[in-house]
């Protein structure tokens, strides 16, 4: 478990009271100490009823935005009682949780993460990258498969989930869809899937031969599990990371342009049409792909679109002020691309919010831009995001946004996750949705801070994160 406690000097600290064998680092152990923190302190909320009262309930499987009360006990959601109503007051076993100004929503849900764990975890492993999703509010994520090895046997897959079931959050994980990511052979589907995988993908690394990703739908639609494509065909790439245009010209690269990514998302959803296959856009980012899906869509193909919070929040622009820190795939692209991002979210082409959360060293992101590899963390930003750049401007009501970071991604992925019903699993996020705070690289649970909106003041703050009953993360400062 990560808390975010106060500091013997008075700031702010991340304690981790539950990692993996007791390993806590030396600097956890003397705050541990300063704070008065025992050794095998238990998940707070352990085996007790925990009753969040007056709280703003969003819950976007039934489209409520009201004021209520939540009362969980065990690992399952007793009573949502909306405008508030009988549930046990302060007595022994339970905890009372004041939720006065804050949102009440479930648990959010992000289908697309890297937490380079095995064979790069000097970037972030699986317990320092829940951490972080903790963090954020996410109670489940789902892991990509470009690790070394790759996620492209049973084996690898079980390590994978077996430390993630040692974080205290939900960590799932695709396998890949190709043998080693070559994109000459297709795994062995049925056994991932009956292994645990949730989905394939080869993100990172686009599938450029149509006759494989032909044969890996017909099987994806035979075994009913989806599969999410990185859509940028090499061919029409110099430079990867920037886009192609106003910005590459004034740094004399070609980058990336958007014709990339059209051009095989267009493949992709005609091959979705004629297989029936359930297939997930991944980190969509030009005006062409959105109308590409919208056309889609109207024509019956079952095809999903997810966004991250940096593509319809920057623009190539941001590659001059921060540079390889604004260096990611697909890059960064023009304000009309932004906006049209932004109208596919508020019309539903867009169906899911992602962070493609993806640590580097500080080391890497320091190398020349053409050098540096793409990718920025996401996970503790995220939802801050959401509420600065789409709910406070009136894109997206709060309902909208929860929908898609939480019920459409389990929705994709077949997952019992995303309501906050009675009867189901207790994973939720409690967060003032008014709260202006700073990014700090520091304050990080992530091991990793490359991101351009270190710095930023945004909207939106998690205070409690639960997952299966249990406090997973909570702030204390």
């Amino acid at each position: 478990m990560i808390l975010n406690h106060s500091a013997p000097d008075g700031g702010t600290s991340i304690v981790n009271l539950h990692a993996p064998g007791g390993g806590r680092t030396a600097a956890d152990e003397s705050l541990a100490g300063a704070l008065g923190i025992p050794e095998c302190m238990p998940p707070i909320g352990g085996g007790t009823s925990i009753v969040i009262k007056g709280g703003r309930i969003v819950d976007p499987g039934r489209g409520i935005d009201e004021p209520g009360d939540v009362w969980l006990r065990g690992d399952k959601i007793e009573k949502v009682l909306i405008g508030g109503g009988a549930v046990p007051q302060d007595s022994a076993g339970v905890r009372i949780i004041d939720a006065s100004g804050k949102v009440v929503a479930p648990g959010l849900v992000d289908v697309h993460v890297h937490f380079r764990d095995p064979g790069f975890t000097y970037k972030e492993d699986i317990h320092t990258g829940a951490a972080a999703a903790a963090k954020g509010g996410f109670t489940t994520v789902v892991l990509m498969a470009n690790t070394k090895p790759v996620v492209d046997n049973v084996k690898t897959l079980r390590y994978v989930l077996e430390e993630g079931k040692k974080t205290g959050i939900h960590v799932l994980s695709a396998a890949a869809v190709s043998v080693g990511f070559k994109g000459e052979e297709l795994t062995d589907m049925e056994a991932l899937k009956e292994a645990g995988a949730v989905g394939f993908t080869d993100d990172g690394i686009p599938l450029r031969d149509g006759k494989l990703v032909r044969a890996a739908m017909e099987k994806a639609a035979s075994l009913d599990i989806p599969l999410s494509f990185h859509e940028e065909d090499p061919a029409f790439i110099t430079e990867n990371g920037i886009n192609h245009g106003a910005v590459s010209q004034k740094l004399g690269i070609y980058g990336s342009p958007a014709l990339a990514e059209d051009a095989m998302v267009a493949r992709d959803i005609m091959i979705a049409k004629d297989t029936g296959a359930a297939i997930e856009i991944q980190h969509i980012s030009s005006a062409n792909s959105v109308a590409l899906v919208r056309l889609a869509k109207s024509l019956g193909v079952n095809v999903w679109a997810e966004v991250t919070p940096h593509h319809f929040t920057l623009t190539e622009e941001a590659v001059l002020k921060y540079g390889a820190m604004a260096k990611m795939n697909p890059p960064l692209r023009t304000e009309s691309d932004r906006t049209a991002l932004i109208e596919g979210l508020k019309d539903g082409t867009i169906d899911i919010i992602a962070t493609d959360h993806a640590p580097h060293s500080t080391e890497e992101k320091a190398r020349p831009l053409t050098q540096a590899p793409s990718g920025i963390t996401g996970l503790e930003t995220s939802l801050a995001l959401g509420i600065t750049s789409l709910v406070k401007p009136g894109h997206l009501t709060m309902v909208q946004l929860m929908e898609k970071m939480s019920l459409n991604p389990a929705r994709l992925y077949h997952l019992d996750c995303g309501r906050l019903e009675e009867g189901r699993t207790a994973d939720l996020v409690i967060f003032d949705p008014d709260r202006t705070w700073q990014v700090k690289a520091e304050e990080f649970a992530s091991r990793a801070s490359n991101s351009p909106f270190t710095g930023s003041t945004l909207t939106g703050k998690v205070v409690y994160t639960i997952c299966k009953g249990k406090i997973v993360y909570e702030e204390l400062s």
